[in-house]
């Protein structure tokens, strides 16, 4: 039977990317005695997809519950980069209140703004969490104030602007109301939930009513919906109405199996009542927004809306010459299909056919694109993607563009260079903070275009010591003035064959190498970065010269220098338009669109 006395408390925990909410949560998990003492826990026990624990972010929203003083508590991780907020938009449509971190050092960032702008504007009244409090240079009264004057420009109202306020360490699992103590446990923070947290009126005995929020699949019960009860309660076997888009018919359907979170396990139950978070099988073809209705009270809700996504790059068919070797899966079709299924629960990402096999796939930024390739290629899939372009927009018959909230930490040594580079690309300075004695924190408007290629350009100028923070800030008119990124010349291979050391050794003064020794190459293939500002065609197969003449010296010897390493992220800020990123399961390359040199100068002319 349902306990309908039970109170339920659904909580996101929202931040900017690394200031500690799976760390928090891994604390809350563990005081709350669901593990066993004995037990081996690795750190970031939500972070649980194969990528997530090698970049250390979280990708993917995570659910799961604690029992504190008789209270359920249901929890919900939630990435903190912006390329992936449409998870958080989600996730946000399920919860009575979000827990905001803000690291007590760096205080509020782009994604900060982001994340809290969207919990403002569903009505939550946010608990702020200056978390880190143990951090050397921890500043929690300047990260107070800063995070206030964050709500008054965001347009809070009364009650969200008197935010509760916790200090806290999750890395050392302590929380107070009092920014000085530095001992304890997560005791006050949790109080703090419960006090401050209202209590919702459900209506258990209304027509029952919930929406999916999240949709993943299951090898032992198929396809399942996620989502919390908004009125009524469910039981398995129970008929209900589906509506699965506003405008759609509303169809017939029966309730599966229905899953509940006990902390990090899933447990089946026979029956849930308002205020659950629960999964649900048994209804085919589930996507994020379809109601689940009462069939007496058909009563849809309007569908959960997502920002549009800001960065577009063509997925087409692999071309070269090396195609099909190393991949499993390369053709027009098994690519579509791959896409379309990724847009029913990736839902900030679109997907439109060009044509000749070429998608246009629309997100939220380069890593949430780079994400996709990455998981694709694990998964045996090749393709070639192009240059990331912006999304604009016309209106009123004027060009609009994205612009972005940059903020840069970098060393104090460092900071001539940067700016002089963010002058290049026409980023508006729009302040200047001194964090500690020898690092500056940089924040500056740019448009969406200035920023690709920036992460590479930001490594090089800072010797990998440079932070680089970037959201969603506004649409702006077309900046003219913005020529677009600057990079030198390629090295580009003029014949096919396997590389050799003695043709890489004399290419090494020309540039720097993207290839080793006995590699397959192509013509047209990008195989370095050029010194100077032109391509440059070279042949990287040519071995040394044999002659029957004995040297009257010892022949030098060949050192090559270590080739960059190419990542996903490095080569599609990399290429211009005319090249394309060669994506398989074992290999990234780099090539020209036209492999033949003879095409290339064709098409220079007519452009």
């Amino acid at each position: 039977m349902i306990n309908r006395n039970k109170r339920i408390i659904n909580v996101a925990i929202i931040a900017h990317i690394d200031h500690g909410k799976t760390t928090m949560i891994d604390q809350l998990l563990r005081q709350s005695g669901i593990f066993r003492e004995n037990q081996i826990l690795s750190e970031r026990i939500m972070d649980s997809n194969d990528l997530e624990k090698e970049r250390g972010i979280t990708i993917l929203s995570k659910n799961c519950s604690i029992e504190y003083n008789e209270v359920r508590i249901n929890i919900l991780d939630t990435p903190g980069h912006a390329d992936f907020g449409g998870e958080v938009e989600r996730v946000l449509s399920m919860v009575d209140s979000v827990l905001l971190l803000i690291d007590s050092v760096e205080g509020p960032m782009p994604q900060t703004i982001f994340v809290t702008k969207k919990a403002l504007a569903l009505g939550l009244k946010p608990i702020v969490v200056i978390n880190k409090i143990d951090r050397p240079g921890s500043r929690p009264d300047d990260v107070v104030n800063k995070t206030f004057d964050l709500f008054s420009k965001l347009e809070a109202n009364d009650e969200q602007l008197d935010f509760p306020i916790v200090y806290a360490s999750g890395l050392s699992g302590f929380s107070s109301l009092h920014a000085h103590e530095r001992t304890g446990n997560m005791k006050p923070l949790l109080d703090t939930l419960l006090n401050h947290v209202q209590e919702i009126n459900y209506d258990y005995n209304g027509p029952f009513q919930m929406q999916i929020s999240s949709v993943s699949y299951d090898s032992y019960i198929g396809r399942t919906g996620m989502g919390r009860i908004n009125r009524g309660y469910i039981y398995s076997g129970m008929p209900v109405a589906i509506c699965f888009s506003e405008n759609s018919d509303i169809t017939k359907g029966k309730i599966g199996q229905i899953i509940r979170f006990d902390g990090l396990e899933r447990i089946s139950i026979n029956e849930a009542k308002a205020g659950d978070i629960i999964l649900i099988s048994g209804i085919e073809n589930l996507n994020i927004g379809t109601t689940i209705t009462d069939p007496n009270v058909p009563d849809p809700l309007p569908p959960i809306y997502i920002d549009e996504p800001t960065l577009t790059m063509n997925f087409m068919v692999n071309t070269s010459p090396l195609a099909g070797s190393e991949g499993k899966f390369v053709t027009a079709r098994q690519i579509r299909d791959r896409l379309n299924r990724e847009t029913k629960f990736n839902v900030a990402l679109q997907v439109k056919e060009l044509g000749d096999g070429i998608f246009e796939v629309s997100g939220r930024g380069e890593l949430h694109l780079t994400i996709l390739l990455e998981t694709m290629r694990r998964e045996g899939y090749e393709l070639a993607v192009s240059q990331p372009n912006v999304v604009c927009k016309t209106i009123k018959g004027e060009k609009y563009e994205p612009f972005e909230t940059l903020i840069l930490d970098i060393q104090n040594i460092h900071q001539g260079s940067v700016m002089e580079e963010l002058s290049y690309r026409k980023a508006d300075l729009q302040n200047i903070t001194q964090i500690g004695s020898d690092r500056t924190q940089l924040e500056y408007i740019i448009s969406g275009r200035g920023l690709i290629g920036l992460q590479n350009e930001l490594m090089t100028l800072t010797r990998g010591t440079g932070l680089i923070n970037h959201a969603f800030c506004k649409y702006d008119l077309f900046c003219e003035k913005f020529s677009g990124k600057h990079r030198n010349g390629a090295l580009i291979s003029q014949n096919s064959g396997k590389s050799v050391a003695y043709a890489l050794w004399k290419l090494q003064e020309r540039g720097h190498l993207f290839i080793k020794p006995g590699e397959n190459l192509y013509e047209g293939m990008i195989i370095g970065i050029h010194n100077r500002d032109n391509d440059l065609v070279v042949n990287p197969i040519k071995g040394k010269q044999l002659t029957n003449i004995r040297a009257s010296g010892n022949d030098d010897a060949i050192r090559l220098f270590p080739p960059i390493e190419l990542s996903l992220e490095y080569a599609v800020e990399f290429i211009a338009s005319d090249e394309l990123v060669e994506v398989t399961p074992k290999s990234i390359r780099l090539r020209k669109l036209h492999l033949q040199e003879s095409k290339r100068r064709q098409t220079a002319r007519k452009s």
